[in-house]
């Protein structure tokens, strides 16, 4: 018996083909078994109580954000973790992430995390950081985005923006807000577009 199985499983193992065959199936029954399951639950299809959908300067600010790729260097997710929850605060839910389109969790930490930033520091603070990080923290090595504060947004596809999320990802915009998009915007630089945005984040857990 036990010299038929070793043969079987010598027969597996020197059969290329058959063994990535089989190597596909075992892991797609392992992600369908942990990810199934998730689908149904309220607590991570459903946003937590605190959750409101981006304003359009918000929105406008955190496109700034994925363009400047402020996303490689920091995450938005804090594990369960004591030294992280004690650092950053609560750890990260699946509720406060319904509506992020792209995700932004990121798995990389040049610099901190910052799902729990909002109102942690005032805009005065993000605008001297953003244009110049050395001037507050001495030994950071995050660039500067000095160019933020030339460029204003027009507004031209924040309307379009938000139709999006409403219409494919069910983000709850009203019409009004959708109506008023344009003007929102207008006139502010992108440095105030992603300041907003900073100062937004973690607002659903507080």
């Amino acid at each position: 018996m036990s010299t038929n199985s070793s043969n079987r499983h010598e027969i597996l193992e020197r059969n290329v083909g058959l063994l990535a065959i089989f190597i596909v199936f075992a892991i797609s029954w392992g992600a369908l078994v942990e990810i199934t399951p998730l689908i149904f639950q309220k607590q991570t299809t459903e946003p937590v109580q605190n959750l409101r959908a981006y304003t359009a300067l918000e929105m406008e600010g955190r496109d700034v954000y994925i363009r400047e790729g402020c996303n490689v260097c920091h995450s938005q997710m804090i594990r369960p973790f004591r030294a992280e929850t004690e650092r950053y605060g609560h750890y990260s839910v699946a509720g406060e992430s319904v509506w992020e389109h792209p995700f932004l969790w990121g798995s990389k930490r040049t610099g901190p995390d910052l799902a729990r930033v909002g109102g942690r520091y005032s805009d005065e603070w993000h605008r001297v950081h953003l244009i110049d990080p050395r001037e507050l923290v001495p030994e950071s090595n995050m660039p500067g985005f000095p160019w933020l504060e030339d460029n204003v947004l027009d507004g031209e596809l924040t309307q379009k923006k938000l139709e999006v999320f409403r219409n494919q990802f069910g983000v709850p915009y009203t019409a009004e807000q959708i109506a008023n998009a344009k003007q929102a915007v207008d006139g502010k630089t992108e440095m105030d577009a992603i300041i907003a945005y900073l100062q937004s984040l973690g607002h659903g857990m507080k």
